[in-house]
């Protein structure tokens, strides 16, 4: 790699070739698998736009996994101020470790800018500090900020965050959420598509009508709880407790059961006519028909067909 990319010659000295990460692991292999570069020496400059940025950040977290751990040093600092509690919080980087490989797949969304870390003094117990300067701020209470597709994505994998039953959160832990590393910015745009969810520049916000749909729905199908319960079927699958036909049996007749319950219900579902200013209906994704070549002989015209 070093032939293909001379910039990576800073790295050099800091990689640990025996190391081995929690992401070499073959018990977690199953369906889907890594990506990491190969051997292969090319010159990257024939590499141009999002064909670099993938190769990039393949590279980077393939790196990451040889760079020691990244260690800091925290200081907490307590102080009572004429019966008023004050703190400061000081950090000290130590060893940069794998952030070293990572620093812009790193960097926070614009916005979302944390203030630089500062290192405090030397102090010790008991002792006495000046207050320099006071400043009052007029503050608003901000509302929480909304969601990007990157949050969305981290929500989802981490949706046993939403769970009560310890059981089925364990569950969620255990395995990967909602949907996949492959499948969930797919299932993302899926929902944008249909007039569900729209942006505003990089935000996320749900429409009415999805608020509509999720108080419509039973809530069995809405909790994310039932999710780890077809997880923990489709171990058994695996693990030959249960024949995929039992499985599948066992899910038509409890989705039966929700669609009779849900029998005889009016459903109106408010929203804008169409997501991100399309013209057509958001879901209604119309195929458009494929142009036919014209025949060029009589031999490939289509017969009529014989009448019975």
């Amino acid at each position: 790699m070093r032939q293909a990319d001379p910039g990576l010659d800073a790295l050099n000295d800091h990689l640990e070739p025996h190391r081995r990460s929690r992401a070499w692991n073959d018990a977690k292999v199953s369906a889907h698998h890594g990506i990491i570069p190969t051997a292969a020496a090319k010159n990257l400059e024939r590499l141009s736009g999002k064909h670099r940025a993938v190769y990039t950040l393949i590279r980077a977290r393939y790196l990451a996994q040889f760079l020691p751990n990244h260690e800091y040093d925290r200081t907490q600092a307590d102080f009572d101020c004429n019966g008023e509690a004050l703190r400061a919080v000081g950090k000290q980087i130590i060893e940069p470790g794998w952030k070293r490989a990572l620093p812009e797949a790193l960097a926070p969304a614009k916005g979302r800018e944390a203030p630089a870390p500062q290192t405090l003094p030397t102090l010790s117990q008991g002792a006495e500090c000046a207050v320099a300067e006071v400043k009052f701020k007029d503050l608003w209470t901000q509302p929480p900020k909304p969601y990007t597709e990157g949050d969305l994505i981290k929500a989802m994998k981490n949706v046993a965050k939403l769970v009560e039953d310890p059981l089925l959160k364990q569950k969620l832990k255990d395995t990967t959420g909602i949907g996949t590393e492959a499948t969930r910015a797919s299932i993302i745009q899926g929902l944008l598509d249909r007039g569900y969810l729209v942006k505003n520049g990089k935000a996320l916000a749900a429409t009415p009508a999805a608020f509509s749909l999720i108080d419509a729905v039973p809530r069995a199908i809405a909790d994310p709880g039932t999710t780890a319960i077809w997880e923990q079927a489709l171990d058994m699958v695996q693990s030959g407790e249960m024949s995929l036909e039992e499985f599948v049996t066992k899910q038509a007749a409890w989705m039966s059961k929700q669609v009779a319950r849900c029998a005889g219900l009016s459903l109106t579902i408010s929203g804008p006519a169409s997501p991100a200013g399309r013209g057509a209906t958001p879901w209604k994704n119309k195929r458009k028909p494929a142009k036919r070549k014209p025949a060029t002989s009589a031999r490939r015209a289509a017969k009529p067909a014989s009448k019975p």
